[in-house]
């Protein structure tokens, strides 16, 4: 129904590309924005000897179902003094940012939206969206704990982005492209051809590389938590300080947007960052499809490992939520200008001479 809509107003051709263009949005995205908060609620809760939602299904595995219903039927508020325009465009935008970085993303070796060859830069590059966004927001909700928090994001997300894209850079060098899918194929599948054990070389080159690449993925998950504003880089939305940040003055379907924008941002860091040094969509002890030759069933024990990998690293990043207080501002900001950059900086520089001279 809705392509037979679609075709009427734009043609085949385009409707069939928005159809393909949805799919990891209902396929993917909302279920596991669903599941990640009841998730989190239930880790919050045991972490705190508490049982967490039980009452809406069975151990309140409807929870979240009901708290989007709810959303999806509040009054849209928008205050007089705010920017109706730029208002209603930020969560979309930041929405959007979020959204198209899946994309790139190699769920698997035949399950990814576009396998370009600058796809790593491509993710980086379109979540920048997600900065422009949060402005637009908390300058267009005309309050000033919006702006503050709107202001902290921005100066956190890009500094923060600065250590990212030299561990990148550096990930990069080492496997010589820029292609996601590209990458998880050379790590190749078991274990020990990671690049957090230093990939498939050999000899003192992956002795001196394991070090290097420990700490890498130390660095790009510490930078990647504080760009998608989690615990203990929240200080944006920071709760006893300014209400709730940028989406202070935002209910209904908006803030459900930043809501699934910002679920969608833990889940694609973590995906990026066990593409970059955890194999990808790599098995760690090899494929049951080839032990039986059932070609067709790789594809499927691909996807189940990418998606393993990147929901262990969103458990961590709920574990760290409910484990560790939040920075103040200058502490944030020092942990980049003065730990997380240099030591990415002389990452690059070592790494960099041990491509060259072995």
């Amino acid at each position: 129904m809705i392509y037979d809509w679609l075709h009427n107003i734009t043609g085949s051709a385009i409707a069939a590309a928005i159809i393909q263009s949805l799919l990891p949005l209902f396929i993917f995205i909302l279920p596991f924005a669903l599941f990640a908060v009841l998730l989190e609620r239930k880790v919050s809760g045991h972490m705190q000897d508490r049982l967490g939602p039980m009452r809406v299904g069975y151990h309140g595995i409807l929870q979240t179902i009901a708290d989007i219903i709810k959303l999806i039927q509040k009054e849209d508020i928008v205050a007089a003094e705010n920017d109706r325009r730029f208002f209603d465009l930020s969560p979309i935008l930041v929405f959007a940012g979020s959204y198209a970085a899946f994309a790139a993303i190699p769920f698997s070796g035949a399950f990814i939206g576009s396998n370009i060859d600058l796809g790593i830069v491509y993710i980086v590059a379109v979540t920048g969206l997600v900065v422009a966004g949060i402005l637009m927001g908390g300058w267009a909700s005309n309050n000033k704990y919006s702006l503050l928090g709107a202001m902290r994001a921005a100066a956190q997300i890009i500094s923060y982005e600065i250590p990212t894209l030299l561990i990148v850079v550096t990930v990069i060098m080492i496997t010589g492209t820029m292609n996601l899918f590209t990458i998880s194929e050379w790590q190749t599948q078991y274990f020990w051809n990671w690049l957090i054990l230093g990939g498939p070389v050999f000899g003192t080159a992956k002795i001196l590389l394991i070090p290097l690449m420990v700490i890498s993925f130390l660095i790009i998950f510490l930078s990647t938590l504080a760009e998608v504003n989690r615990t203990p880089f929240d200080i944006p939305e920071a709760e006893s300080e300014l209400v709730s940040g940028y989406h202070t003055e935002y209910s209904g379907m908006k803030f459900a947007m930043f809501f699934l924008a910002e679920y969608a941002n833990m889940f694609a860091v973590s995906a990026i960052v066990a593409t970059l040094f955890f194999g990808g969509f790599q098995s760690p002890i090899g494929y049951l499809g080839n032990v039986f030759g059932v070609k067709w069933l790789i594809p499927i024990e691909q996807f189940f490992w990418f998606t393993a990998k990147g929901l262990f690293f969103v458990f961590v990043q709920m574990w760290l939520r409910w484990t560790l207080p939040r920075f103040r501002v200058d502490q944030l900001m020092a942990f980049c200008w003065k730990y997380l950059i240099p030591f990415a900086f002389v990452i690059l520089i070592l790494v960099g001479l041990i491509t060259v001279l072995l």
